[in-house]
Protein backbone atom coordinates (compact mmCIF):
# COMPACT_ATOMS: atom_id res chain seq x y z
CA UNK A 1 0.00 0.00 0.00
CA UNK A 2 2.84 2.46 0.96
CA UNK A 3 4.34 1.69 -2.72
CA UNK A 4 0.70 2.52 -4.28
CA UNK A 5 1.11 5.67 -2.12
CA UNK A 6 4.77 6.63 -3.02
CA UNK A 7 4.03 5.98 -7.21
CA UNK A 8 0.57 7.95 -6.79
CA UNK A 9 0.80 11.76 -7.90
CA UNK A 10 -1.75 12.06 -5.01
CA UNK A 11 0.86 10.95 -2.41
CA UNK A 12 3.37 13.12 -4.18
CA UNK A 13 1.92 16.34 -3.56
CA UNK A 14 0.70 15.55 0.02
CA UNK A 15 4.42 15.28 0.53
CA UNK A 16 5.43 17.98 -1.18
CA UNK A 17 2.82 19.79 0.59
CA UNK A 18 3.65 18.91 3.98
CA UNK A 19 7.63 19.48 3.16
CA UNK A 20 6.43 23.50 2.21
CA UNK A 21 3.87 23.69 4.85
CA UNK A 22 6.88 23.55 7.39
CA UNK A 23 8.58 26.64 6.90
CA UNK A 24 5.58 28.58 5.73
CA UNK A 25 4.21 27.78 9.65
CA UNK A 26 7.80 28.28 11.19
CA UNK A 27 7.15 31.81 9.19
CA UNK A 28 4.24 32.47 10.60
CA UNK A 29 4.84 31.37 14.18
CA UNK A 30 8.09 33.54 13.71
CA UNK A 31 5.22 36.51 12.73
CA UNK A 32 3.35 36.16 15.84
CA UNK A 33 6.06 35.64 17.98
CA UNK A 34 7.65 39.03 16.31
CA UNK A 35 4.33 41.21 16.22
CA UNK A 36 3.33 40.26 19.91
CA UNK A 37 6.70 40.75 21.02
CA UNK A 38 7.20 44.38 19.29
CA UNK A 39 3.64 45.26 20.65
CA UNK A 40 4.90 44.01 24.40
CA UNK A 41 8.33 46.24 23.86
CA UNK A 42 6.27 48.98 23.04
CA UNK A 43 4.39 49.25 26.01
CA UNK A 44 7.16 48.34 27.82
CA UNK A 45 8.78 51.76 26.53
CA UNK A 46 5.94 53.97 27.25
CA UNK A 47 6.03 52.93 30.79
CA UNK A 48 9.85 53.28 31.41
CA UNK A 49 9.42 56.82 29.96
CA UNK A 50 5.96 57.62 31.59
CA UNK A 51 7.91 56.34 35.18
CA UNK A 52 11.35 58.37 34.11
CA UNK A 53 9.11 61.70 33.33
CA UNK A 54 7.34 61.58 36.80
CA UNK A 55 11.02 60.29 39.07
CA UNK A 56 12.21 63.27 37.07
CA UNK A 57 9.33 65.61 39.31
CA UNK A 58 10.75 64.38 42.80
CA UNK A 59 14.30 63.67 42.26
CA UNK A 60 17.06 65.30 44.50
CA UNK A 61 20.62 65.17 44.49
CA UNK A 62 20.33 64.08 47.88
CA UNK A 63 18.20 60.33 47.15
CA UNK A 64 20.31 57.55 48.01
CA UNK A 65 20.47 55.05 44.75
CA UNK A 66 18.54 53.17 46.97
CA UNK A 67 15.76 55.78 47.36
CA UNK A 68 15.80 56.31 43.22
CA UNK A 69 15.50 52.56 42.45
CA UNK A 70 12.17 52.59 44.97
CA UNK A 71 10.91 55.74 43.80
CA UNK A 72 10.99 54.44 40.19
CA UNK A 73 9.89 50.95 41.13
CA UNK A 74 6.23 52.96 42.31
CA UNK A 75 6.34 54.98 39.24
CA UNK A 76 7.02 51.80 37.02
CA UNK A 77 4.24 49.82 38.71
CA UNK A 78 1.48 52.68 38.81
CA UNK A 79 2.27 53.00 34.83
CA UNK A 80 2.87 49.30 34.45
CA UNK A 81 -0.26 48.40 36.34
CA UNK A 82 -1.29 44.38 36.65
CA UNK A 83 -4.08 44.98 33.70
CA UNK A 84 -1.32 46.01 31.32
CA UNK A 85 0.54 43.37 32.39
CA UNK A 86 -1.79 40.53 31.52
CA UNK A 87 -1.59 42.54 28.61
CA UNK A 88 1.72 41.15 27.79
CA UNK A 89 0.56 38.03 25.84
CA UNK A 90 1.68 35.60 28.13
CA UNK A 91 5.00 37.43 28.65
CA UNK A 92 6.79 38.03 31.81
CA UNK A 93 8.98 41.34 33.03
CA UNK A 94 12.54 41.41 33.90
CA UNK A 95 13.50 43.55 36.82
CA UNK A 96 13.60 47.07 36.71
CA UNK A 97 16.07 49.11 37.21
CA UNK A 98 16.57 52.93 37.47
CA UNK A 99 19.56 55.14 38.83
CA UNK A 100 20.79 58.96 38.51
CA UNK A 101 24.11 60.60 37.60
CA UNK A 102 25.52 63.99 36.75
CA UNK A 103 25.25 66.58 38.89
CA UNK A 104 23.83 70.31 39.36
CA UNK A 105 24.14 71.08 35.69
CA UNK A 106 22.29 68.38 34.02
CA UNK A 107 21.19 65.31 36.02
CA UNK A 108 19.86 61.66 34.21
CA UNK A 109 17.50 59.13 35.37
CA UNK A 110 18.63 55.76 33.79
CA UNK A 111 15.97 53.18 33.86
CA UNK A 112 15.29 49.58 32.14
CA UNK A 113 13.50 46.59 31.82
CA UNK A 114 12.94 43.80 29.63
CA UNK A 115 10.11 41.59 28.51
CA UNK A 116 10.47 37.96 27.48
CA UNK A 117 7.84 36.31 25.77
CA UNK A 118 6.96 32.53 25.03
CA UNK A 119 7.41 31.15 21.47
CA UNK A 120 4.92 30.04 19.54
CA UNK A 121 5.59 26.79 19.19
CA UNK A 122 6.42 25.04 22.19
CA UNK A 123 10.24 24.42 22.70
CA UNK A 124 11.15 27.39 20.80
CA UNK A 125 13.72 29.35 22.89
CA UNK A 126 11.43 32.77 24.32
CA UNK A 127 11.39 36.54 22.37
CA UNK A 128 13.04 38.62 24.40
CA UNK A 129 12.97 42.64 24.36
CA UNK A 130 15.14 45.04 26.41
CA UNK A 131 14.14 48.84 26.68
CA UNK A 132 15.69 51.64 28.02
CA UNK A 133 14.74 55.28 29.21
CA UNK A 134 16.86 57.85 29.99
CA UNK A 135 15.43 61.62 31.27
CA UNK A 136 17.63 64.93 31.62
CA UNK A 137 16.81 67.52 34.11
CA UNK A 138 18.05 70.79 33.84
CA UNK A 139 17.68 73.56 36.39
CA UNK A 140 15.97 76.87 35.74
CA UNK A 141 17.19 80.40 35.81
CA UNK A 142 19.27 81.12 38.97
CA UNK A 143 17.86 81.74 42.43
CA UNK A 144 18.95 84.43 45.12
CA UNK A 145 16.42 82.79 47.29
CA UNK A 146 15.15 79.39 48.09
CA UNK A 147 12.96 78.06 51.07
CA UNK A 148 13.12 74.07 51.00
CA UNK A 149 10.20 72.97 52.93
CA UNK A 150 7.95 70.70 50.97
CA UNK A 151 4.46 71.80 52.82
CA UNK A 152 4.86 75.06 54.76
CA UNK A 153 3.02 78.61 54.76
CA UNK A 154 4.89 81.49 53.95
CA UNK A 155 7.91 79.30 53.41
CA UNK A 156 9.52 82.19 51.79
CA UNK A 157 8.59 85.57 54.05
CA UNK A 158 8.60 89.37 53.27
CA UNK A 159 7.06 91.62 55.78
CA UNK A 160 7.71 94.86 57.64
CA UNK A 161 9.03 97.67 55.71
CA UNK A 162 11.36 95.33 53.59
CA UNK A 163 12.57 96.72 50.59
CA UNK A 164 13.90 93.86 48.71
CA UNK A 165 16.20 94.62 45.18
CA UNK A 166 16.79 91.11 43.44
CA UNK A 167 17.31 91.98 40.00
CA UNK A 168 17.80 89.35 37.82
CA UNK A 169 17.25 86.70 40.85
CA UNK A 170 14.38 83.99 41.64
CA UNK A 171 12.69 83.78 44.87
CA UNK A 172 11.73 80.19 45.16
CA UNK A 173 10.20 78.14 47.29
CA UNK A 174 9.60 74.26 47.25
CA UNK A 175 6.45 74.51 49.69
CA UNK A 176 3.17 73.45 47.47
CA UNK A 177 1.21 75.47 50.34
CA UNK A 178 -1.03 78.51 48.61
CA UNK A 179 0.91 80.86 50.42
CA UNK A 180 4.68 79.38 49.99
CA UNK A 181 5.56 82.72 49.20
CA UNK A 182 3.65 85.61 50.79
CA UNK A 183 4.62 89.50 51.02
CA UNK A 184 2.91 91.51 53.84
CA UNK A 185 2.46 95.14 55.30
CA UNK A 186 4.38 97.61 53.07
CA UNK A 187 6.86 95.32 52.34
CA UNK A 188 8.63 96.03 48.52
CA UNK A 189 9.57 93.37 46.54
CA UNK A 190 11.56 93.77 42.81
CA UNK A 191 13.36 90.44 41.62
CA UNK A 192 13.89 88.49 38.29
CA UNK A 193 10.68 86.32 39.04
CA UNK A 194 9.27 84.41 41.40
CA UNK A 195 8.50 80.38 41.50
CA UNK A 196 6.78 78.30 43.57
CA UNK A 197 5.75 74.84 43.72
CA UNK A 198 2.57 75.78 45.07
CA UNK A 199 0.93 79.83 45.59
CA UNK A 200 1.90 82.77 46.35
CA UNK A 201 0.03 86.23 48.17
CA UNK A 202 0.77 89.99 47.87
CA UNK A 203 3.12 89.33 45.09
CA UNK A 204 1.42 92.10 42.55
CA UNK A 205 1.92 95.53 41.22
CA UNK A 206 2.78 98.19 43.00
CA UNK A 207 4.48 96.04 45.79
CA UNK A 208 6.05 93.53 43.36
CA UNK A 209 7.64 94.25 40.36
CA UNK A 210 8.94 90.92 38.30
CA UNK A 211 10.71 91.29 35.22
CA UNK A 212 8.88 87.71 34.20
CA UNK A 213 5.41 89.22 34.94
CA UNK A 214 3.46 87.35 37.49
CA UNK A 215 4.66 84.95 39.87
CA UNK A 216 5.09 81.33 38.17
CA UNK A 217 2.91 79.23 40.84
CA UNK A 218 2.78 75.17 40.56
CA UNK A 219 5.91 74.73 38.86
CA UNK A 220 8.33 71.50 39.79
CA UNK A 221 10.57 71.62 42.98
CA UNK A 222 14.07 73.49 42.52
CA UNK A 223 17.16 71.52 43.45
CA UNK A 224 19.37 71.92 46.62
CA UNK A 225 22.27 73.25 45.22
CA UNK A 226 24.61 72.13 48.25
CA UNK A 227 22.99 68.44 48.59
CA UNK A 228 26.35 66.93 47.66
CA UNK A 229 28.49 69.24 49.97
CA UNK A 230 30.07 67.07 52.66
CA UNK A 231 31.37 68.63 55.81
CA UNK A 232 34.74 68.26 56.68
CA UNK A 233 35.82 65.51 59.36
CA UNK A 234 36.28 66.69 62.74
CA UNK A 235 39.74 67.85 63.86
CA UNK A 236 41.06 68.01 68.09
CA UNK A 237 38.97 70.95 69.46
CA UNK A 238 41.03 74.17 69.61
CA UNK A 239 40.72 76.69 72.39
CA UNK A 240 39.11 79.79 72.11
CA UNK A 241 41.03 82.96 73.39
CA UNK A 242 40.37 84.78 76.94
CA UNK A 243 38.69 88.37 76.52
CA UNK A 244 35.96 90.42 74.76
CA UNK A 245 38.00 90.65 71.50
CA UNK A 246 39.37 87.43 70.35
CA UNK A 247 41.18 86.07 66.73
CA UNK A 248 40.24 82.36 65.97
CA UNK A 249 42.25 80.34 63.71
CA UNK A 250 40.52 77.55 61.50
CA UNK A 251 39.67 74.54 62.88
CA UNK A 252 37.20 73.06 65.15
CA UNK A 253 35.75 74.82 68.20
CA UNK A 254 33.61 72.26 70.60
CA UNK A 255 30.97 73.22 73.57
CA UNK A 256 31.62 77.35 73.69
CA UNK A 257 29.95 80.19 73.45
CA UNK A 258 31.49 83.23 71.65
CA UNK A 259 30.87 86.58 72.37
CA UNK A 260 32.17 89.94 71.83
CA UNK A 261 34.26 91.01 68.62
CA UNK A 262 35.35 87.93 66.94
CA UNK A 263 37.49 88.15 64.10
CA UNK A 264 38.01 84.86 61.88
CA UNK A 265 41.26 84.05 59.73
CA UNK A 266 40.65 82.95 56.23
CA UNK A 267 39.54 79.00 56.47
CA UNK A 268 37.11 76.66 57.14
CA UNK A 269 35.91 76.53 60.45
CA UNK A 270 33.77 73.65 62.44
CA UNK A 271 31.55 74.49 65.19
CA UNK A 272 30.36 71.64 67.41
CA UNK A 273 28.19 72.43 69.99
CA UNK A 274 29.32 75.83 69.39
CA UNK A 275 26.96 78.97 70.51
CA UNK A 276 27.98 82.15 68.59
CA UNK A 277 26.26 85.37 69.47
CA UNK A 278 28.35 88.71 69.43
CA UNK A 279 25.90 90.72 71.93
CA UNK A 280 25.88 94.39 72.61
CA UNK A 281 28.00 96.23 70.17
CA UNK A 282 29.97 93.07 69.22
CA UNK A 283 30.71 91.72 65.48
CA UNK A 284 31.81 88.45 64.15
CA UNK A 285 34.46 89.32 60.63
CA UNK A 286 35.96 87.29 58.24
CA UNK A 287 36.88 87.27 54.80
CA UNK A 288 37.22 84.25 52.77
CA UNK A 289 35.76 81.81 55.78
CA UNK A 290 33.60 79.21 55.65
CA UNK A 291 31.72 78.21 59.44
CA UNK A 292 30.03 74.44 59.50
CA UNK A 293 27.26 74.99 62.29
CA UNK A 294 27.57 71.34 63.74
CA UNK A 295 26.10 69.46 66.57
CA UNK A 296 22.93 72.19 67.67
CA UNK A 297 25.43 75.18 66.71
CA UNK A 298 23.88 78.50 66.10
CA UNK A 299 24.35 81.59 65.23
CA UNK A 300 22.51 84.72 66.37
CA UNK A 301 23.31 87.88 65.24
CA UNK A 302 21.25 91.00 66.80
CA UNK A 303 20.51 94.30 65.64
CA UNK A 304 23.20 95.99 67.81
CA UNK A 305 25.85 94.00 66.53
CA UNK A 306 27.72 93.74 63.47
CA UNK A 307 28.68 91.35 61.38
CA UNK A 308 30.47 90.96 58.19
CA UNK A 309 31.38 87.90 56.03
CA UNK A 310 32.64 86.50 52.98
CA UNK A 311 33.30 83.13 51.73
CA UNK A 312 35.91 81.37 50.00
CA UNK A 313 36.29 81.74 46.02
CA UNK A 314 38.26 78.47 45.51
CA UNK A 315 38.44 75.30 46.99
CA UNK A 316 35.69 72.42 47.90
CA UNK A 317 34.03 75.23 49.99
CA UNK A 318 34.02 77.90 47.51
CA UNK A 319 31.23 80.31 47.42
CA UNK A 320 29.22 78.89 51.11
CA UNK A 321 30.10 81.37 54.06
CA UNK A 322 27.74 79.50 56.56
CA UNK A 323 26.44 75.98 56.14
CA UNK A 324 24.33 74.91 59.02
CA UNK A 325 24.21 70.65 58.74
CA UNK A 326 21.15 69.19 57.83
CA UNK A 327 20.11 67.79 61.80
CA UNK A 328 20.77 71.16 63.05
CA UNK A 329 17.01 72.55 63.40
CA UNK A 330 18.55 75.94 65.10
CA UNK A 331 17.24 78.84 64.14
CA UNK A 332 19.83 81.36 62.06
CA UNK A 333 19.16 84.58 62.88
CA UNK A 334 21.34 87.49 60.84
CA UNK A 335 20.44 90.95 61.74
CA UNK A 336 23.30 92.79 61.34
CA UNK A 337 23.28 96.91 62.50
CA UNK A 338 24.89 99.47 60.23
CA UNK A 339 28.28 98.67 58.03
CA UNK A 340 27.31 94.95 58.25
CA UNK A 341 27.73 93.34 54.58
CA UNK A 342 27.55 89.20 54.56
CA UNK A 343 28.10 87.27 50.95
CA UNK A 344 28.14 83.68 50.03
CA UNK A 345 25.74 80.64 50.57
CA UNK A 346 23.61 80.99 54.06
CA UNK A 347 22.56 77.77 54.13
CA UNK A 348 20.45 75.84 57.02
CA UNK A 349 18.53 73.06 55.21
CA UNK A 350 16.51 71.96 58.09
CA UNK A 351 16.04 75.84 59.78
CA UNK A 352 14.53 78.76 59.60
CA UNK A 353 16.52 81.65 58.50
CA UNK A 354 16.00 85.15 59.43
CA UNK A 355 17.02 87.85 57.77
CA UNK A 356 16.78 91.53 58.63
CA UNK A 357 18.43 93.93 56.26
CA UNK A 358 18.44 97.70 56.92
CA UNK A 359 19.59 101.35 55.09
CA UNK A 360 23.32 100.04 55.13
CA UNK A 361 23.63 96.47 55.07
CA UNK A 362 23.89 95.29 51.42
CA UNK A 363 23.09 99.01 49.82
CA UNK A 364 25.32 97.99 46.97
CA UNK A 365 24.02 94.99 46.45
CA UNK A 366 26.24 91.99 47.58
CA UNK A 367 26.42 88.35 46.36
CA UNK A 368 23.91 86.99 48.72
CA UNK A 369 21.91 83.24 48.69
CA UNK A 370 20.01 82.41 51.36
CA UNK A 371 19.05 78.37 51.08
CA UNK A 372 16.89 77.10 54.47
CA UNK A 373 14.08 75.43 55.39
CA UNK A 374 12.07 78.72 55.83
CA UNK A 375 13.24 82.11 55.18
CA UNK A 376 12.13 85.45 56.67
CA UNK A 377 13.13 88.53 55.06
CA UNK A 378 12.84 91.84 57.55
CA UNK A 379 14.24 94.94 56.44
CA UNK A 380 15.92 96.63 53.23
CA UNK A 381 18.40 94.44 51.21
CA UNK A 382 20.05 94.26 47.35
CA UNK A 383 21.56 91.23 46.38
CA UNK A 384 23.54 90.92 42.77
CA UNK A 385 22.57 88.08 40.87
CA UNK A 386 26.19 88.05 38.35
CA UNK A 387 28.13 86.49 41.37
CA UNK A 388 29.96 84.28 39.14
CA UNK A 389 33.61 84.69 40.56
CA UNK A 390 32.38 85.70 44.00
CA UNK A 391 30.88 82.28 44.40
CA UNK A 392 33.59 79.89 42.74
CA UNK A 393 31.36 79.07 40.28
CA UNK A 394 28.52 77.70 42.70
CA UNK A 395 24.85 78.82 42.10
CA UNK A 396 21.09 78.09 43.31
CA UNK A 397 18.55 77.46 40.53
CA UNK A 398 15.19 77.38 40.50
CA UNK A 399 12.59 75.16 39.12
CA UNK A 400 13.61 72.46 36.67
CA UNK A 401 13.14 71.42 33.14
CA UNK A 402 12.69 67.77 32.30
CA UNK A 403 12.28 66.19 29.23
CA UNK A 404 13.04 62.73 27.42
CA UNK A 405 16.84 61.95 26.47
CA UNK A 406 17.35 59.81 23.11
Amino acid sequence: MLGRFLASRRGNFAIAAAVVMVPLMLGVAASVDLIGTSDDAAQLQNSLDAAGLAIGTKYQASMSASEVQQLGQTFFAANMSAADAQELSGGSLAAFQASASGGPGAYFISLSSSVSRPAFISGMPAWQATRNASVKLKPGAQACVLALDQHADSAVSLQGSTDVAMNGCVIAANSDAPDAISRGGSAIVSAGCVSTVGGTQGLTPPNATLSCGAPHENQYASFDPLADVVPPAYTLCLPVPNGKTVTLSPGTYCDKTLSGKIALKPGTYIMRNVTIKPGGNGSLSGQGVTIFLMENSQLTINANEQVNLSPPTSGPYAGITIFQAHDNTQPLLLNGGSGSVVSGFIYAPDAAITYTGNSDMNAQGSCLRLVGDTIAMIGNSAVKSECTAELGGRAAYAGRMITLAK
